[in-house]
């Protein structure tokens, strides 16, 4: 292979892999295998089809079918789509970049990192943001506190703060409670508090509250409290 060639080949491996953001990690090696590479030089779009697999530091994208356009900096990954990097890891059938630090993934998402989890129909993914993510259409999202559904969701992983709008429901084993609402604002961590509004409810060991508003704090040991 030519100097010429293997530069050419660097670049599109590069394209197709850093555009994936937090699951890319730029400016380590990258490794593109595929059945099929093309790349139209003049269009600046690269499009690699059959087994690809993109392989950067600790990450690893795979799929039926990639594309990355050079010029404007949008990228795509579909067919059975799996990207891991650490501890994080994300399935899929299609996700889409617009090399702007903005994920969107379709299609039976189901995504975990540590002892988090997330999943939806779409969930559109902000990594530098604090990991926001938004599943517009509604899904779940999950810790060590329980699991929390809505149909309409948003939170912030690093933080552990979620909010959902919409047939909000709760399940804690860790706290032994169920708990649901119009709308939630959870924030763990230190705080470890949920506000439940508009027919607001919880069932702990037994106990039915109703309420307009509910706040729920927990506690590490499993405790929760109410008011």
């Amino acid at each position: 292979m030519t100097r010429r060639m293997k530069k050419m080949v660097m670049a599109l491996t590069l394209a197709l892999a850093v555009p994936l953001g937090h699951i890319s990690a730029e400016g380590e090696p990258a490794e593109l295998n595929a059945d099929t590479v093309e790349y139209d030089m003049s269009t600046g779009l690269a499009v690699a089809t059959g087994d690809v697999l993109l392989k950067q530091g600790s990450a690893k994208v795979t799929g039926a079918k990639a594309t990355y356009n050079a010029k404007t900096q949008e990228g795509s990954v579909e067919g059975n789509v799996i990207a891991v990097r650490d501890t994080m890891r994300l399935t899929c059938n299609s996700i889409m970049t617009n090399g702007q630090g903005y994920i969107r993934a379709a299609g039976s998402v189901r995504g975990t990192d540590g002892d988090k989890s997330f999943a939806g129909e779409q969930v559109d993914y902000y990594p530098h943001q604090n990991k926001y993510i938004k599943i517009p259409a509604g899904g779940t999202i999950s810790n060590a506190d329980g699991t929390f559904s809505a149909n309409y969701m948003e939170g912030w992983l690093d933080d552990e703060h979620y909010v959902g709008k919409g047939n909000v429901h709760i399940e804690s084993p860790a706290h032994q409670m169920e708990a649901g609402g119009d709308n939630a604002d959870y924030v763990g961590k230190e705080q470890g508090r949920v506000v439940l509004t508009g027919n607001a409810w919880a069932v702990k060991e037994n106990n039915t509250m109703k309420s307009n508003k509910l706040t729920l704090y927990l506690d590490p040991e499993g405790r929760a409290e109410v008011k």
